[in-house]
């Protein structure tokens, strides 16, 4: 029972924390573009890169 005492203050500072890392990485604008990366990863670039 003691231990209840210290889990569940413990377990509503962790959700906390974890709803404050979500709506900054929103507000940030990090889930703005969801498909983008995943299209890139499909184009095939098999193209030699002319710099030299």
């Amino acid at each position: 029972m003691e231990a209840l005492y210290l889990l569940i203050p413990l377990s509503l500072v962790l959700v906390a924390v974890a709803i404050w890392i979500f709506f900054g990485a929103a507000d940030s604008g990090q889930f703005d573009d969801l498909e983008g990366p995943a299209l890139r990863v499909l184009r095939d670039d098999d193209r030699a890169r002319q710099s030299d």
